[in-house]
């Protein structure tokens, strides 16, 4: 099979799935400029409540395909940067199921993701000093909000590999799964998303990512949308609530 991203949607859940395996699933110019679109197309299908990014295999996702980055009609990395833009951009949580290298690139679109959970052995990476590469600035920040100012010096100076304990201790995962049980629990996980608010879950991202002028916009869309009202209802009979989907409220 040629090297491409696959995805399904199912349960309100949208899997984009890295399939390079021959490579440690690295990243293809033409992978990196497909990512945006199709997350452009997801975000337009009201069932996907929230999006797993994953790799196939034992494998998260080595970096760029380094044989990519000989071609001088294209820079990759302005496109490896459009490709996170667009996931940090996705309107719905996005999480990261990491397993074995998250490397490089691989590891630029894991922090653009807003969770990561990975299982234990996983091994995290920001490489571009083994390559002479100037990180990118969006790049590094994003990576400075996440670790903080000395482990991300930390890992772009030294472009040294660390383990689950430490990318736990950091900041840089969530939850570390032992083997074996990282697809149940972010399967688990992800029911948990669906179930909640999804207009609550896009205020909180906006505002976590800096914008806070639409506070009032978004608890104005809920109450008018009748969110409100179902999750106080629910609470008080000791029910699920039925929240509305995106473009229904």
């Amino acid at each position: 099979m040629e090297p491409q991203l696959l995805h399904t949607v199912a349960d309100g859940i949208a899997t984009v799935v890295i399939h390079h395996p021959a490579k440690r699933n690295a990243m293809t110019a033409r992978m990196w400029r497909e990512l945006p679109p199709l997350l452009e197309r997801l975000a337009a299908d009201s069932a996907v409540r929230a999006l797993v990014l994953t790799g196939e295999g034992a494998t998260f996702c080595a970096g760029a395909d380094i044989s990519s980055l000989r071609q001088r009609d294209e820079d990759p990395q302005s496109l490896a940067v459009a490709a996170e833009e667009a996931l940090a951009a996705f309107p719905r949580p996005t999480l990261a199921a990491v397993r074995g290298h998250c490397v490089g690139g691989g590891c630029q679109l894991a922090a653009a993701c807003d969770l990561r959970f990975a299982e234990d052995g996983a091994l995290f990476g920001v490489t571009p000093a083994r390559l002479g590469i100037v990180y990118p600035a969006s790049s590094t920040r994003r990576l400075v909000s996440l670790v903080g100012p000395a482990t991300a010096k930390y890992l772009l100076f030294s472009a040294e590999l660390i383990g689950t304990a430490r990318a736990l201790r950091t900041g840089l995962v969530d939850e570390v799964l032992p083997a074996g049980e990282l697809a149940g629990r972010v399967a688990e996980f992800g029911r948990v998303l669906v179930s909640r608010a999804w207009l609550t879950q896009a205020a909180a991202k906006e505002c976590a990512s800096g914008r806070t002028d639409r506070a009032a916009y978004w608890t104005e869309r809920a109450r008018a949308g009748g969110d409100t009202a179902e999750g106080v209802a629910a609470f008080l009979e000791r029910r699920e609530p039925r929240f509305s989907r995106p473009g229904e409220e």
